[in-house]
């Protein structure tokens, strides 16, 4: 068993398996080889070979950025952007890496990370190898890592014991957990003869590891986050940083949901209850403008939370978003009101991990492996089983919107033009959040439970697919859009 928070990490964009976990991996080693004294007063050179997908598309998603920071010493989710940015100009300027921030030797970027576009090593796509060397090119350590997706980060031993199910190798694993499940199925069983609901399986096995108040806090800080990323998407204007000059459209269509206000969103919907919706399908454009703002604040280097990844990172604040935001006034048929705003912000959290747990188990979480399906078809699934349990949906009907999010988005592809987290990334997360709530509402206003096609099933599916999927549609700009669309 993994925690939700080690699902729902808070990190910097634009990737959770090209920018989070490099940024991990190279902070794991750079502490390594500072925390052997031997390595450590030897030490006069650093080499990185980035694999496969890293290697092809690493570029556009700021993984070299990652690298250089995590050696010096920076965390994702402990290092403002600022600080990132100040860590790269520092190195660039004086060919001189702070290792872990503490020792310091000379680096030189084109000779010292090298780019193997043509070499995939069979564990993963996305495989990174670090070398220390003394002042006569010795190996001094060389370790190798996996970004497997979502900033889940393994060393060979840990990919090894992972696959083969011998222990769980997470830093936060609830060993205790006393509801351990690892398919739909079981969840579902222990949920029922408990006669509990699916977040609350949830609480309890997160409560054996930490205080319900500490859930409680993890769980406000989260939502936080994203609203947050909300906040500074609609109100940032500018064009994304890369070569394809994309202009941040979010602004612009927060302004014309509003009528040009210069409040916060957070503060505007909660002061215009009456405003929100000028017609039926206004409610569609705000979702949208959610999913925009936070993947445009993804695609420049911001604070989000994986969920489950950085390219996926929309989807679930924009249901979410539609949930705290948006959602009718209390005793509305469509909802379970008796809870409040913080507790169903709790339940979806708790829920939408539950249901990425399974596919981080039995599928992948990274688009290297997967394809898109594997991020925003992810994320849409876990953001309809969120939904749903908020809607007061049973167990069977949450389930069931989670095997609609992902059962439509099968084969999605991930084929990021120049490599960056843009274009089909930004709109693509507008379409997984809008599913989400079409999803959720088929499977509890109109649905009984009974469905045909079981989650378990249609995670497997999507696992089949994955492997089926050529590598050029996955996560390598090699094909789709990638290159019927010329980046000039």
């Amino acid at each position: 068993m993994i925690s939700i928070f080690d699902l729902f990490k808070i990190g910097v964009g634009p990737s959770s398996s090209h920018t989070v976990g490099p940024m991990i991996a190279a902070n794991r080693f750079a502490r390594s080889v500072i925390s052997d004294q031997g390595i450590a007063n030897q030490l006069t050179r650093l080499r990185i070979e980035l694999y496969g997908s890293l290697a092809l598309t690493g570029l556009g998603h700021a993984t070299d950025t990652a690298i250089f920071c995590g050696l010096a010493g920076c965390l994702p989710d402990r290092t403002e952007l600022d600080v990132l940015q100040s860590t790269l100009a520092r190195l660039r300027e004086t060919c001189t890496l702070q290792v872990a921030g503490v020792r310091s030797i000379p680096f030189d970027e084109k000779r010292d990370l090298v780019w193997l576009r043509n070499e995939t090593l069979p564990a993963h796509p996305n495989a990174m190898q670090f070398t220390a060397y003394d002042s006569e090119s010795k190996p001094l350590l060389t370790e190798r890592f996996y970004s497997t997706g979502g900033g889940f980060v393994y060393n060979e031993q840990e990919l090894a014991a992972l696959k083969q199910q011998n222990a769980s190798v997470q830093a936060n694993s609830a060993e205790t957990a006393p509801f351990p499940f690892s398919t739909a199925a079981e969840l579902m069983n222990m949920a029922r003869l408990k006669g509990l609901r699916i977040d609350q399986v949830i609480d309890a096995n997160e409560e054996a590891a930490r205080s319900p108040e500490q859930v409680a806090e993890r769980l406000d800080r989260l939502w936080g986050v994203m609203a947050d990323c909300i906040d500074r998407g609609c109100m940032t204007e500018g064009v994304l940083p890369g070569s394809l000059h994309i202009r941040r459209r979010a602004p612009h269509i927060y302004q014309k949901l509003t009528g040009g206000t210069q409040s916060l969103p957070s503060e505007w919907l909660n002061q215009h209850a009456q405003e929100k919706l000028k017609d039926p399908l206004q409610q569609l454009d705000w979702v949208s403008l959610f999913a925009l703002a936070v993947n445009e604040e993804n695609a420049a280097g911001g604070r989000v939370v994986t969920a489950p990844t950085n390219g996926a990172a929309g989807v679930i604040p924009a249901v979410l978003g539609d949930y705290n935001y948006l959602v009718p006034d209390p005793g509305h048929p469509d909802f379970d009101r008796t809870i409040t705003d913080r507790e169903g912000v709790h339940r979806f959290l708790k829920t939408a991990g539950a249901v990425g747990m399974l596919y981080k188990r039995n599928a992948s979480l990274s688009a290297a492996e997967m394809g898109c399906q594997g991020e925003v078809g992810v994320a849409c699934s876990m953001a309809a089983a969120g939904l749903a349990s908020c809607m007061g949906g049973t167990i069977e009907q949450i389930e069931n919107a989670a095997e609609i999010g992902m059962e439509h988005n099968l084969g999605l592809t991930c084929d990021p033009i120049a490599g960056l987290v843009q274009v089909p990334c930004i709109e693509r997360n507008t379409m997984g959040a809008t599913k989400a709530i079409n999803a959720a509402r088929l499977a509890v206003l109109y649905g009984d439970g009974k469905h045909f096609v079981s989650l378990d099933r249609v995670i497997e599916t999507m696992r089949q697919t994955g492997v089926d999927m050529q590598a050029k549609y996955k996560e390598t700009s090699l094909g789709g859009l990638a290159v019927n669309v010329v980046d000039c």
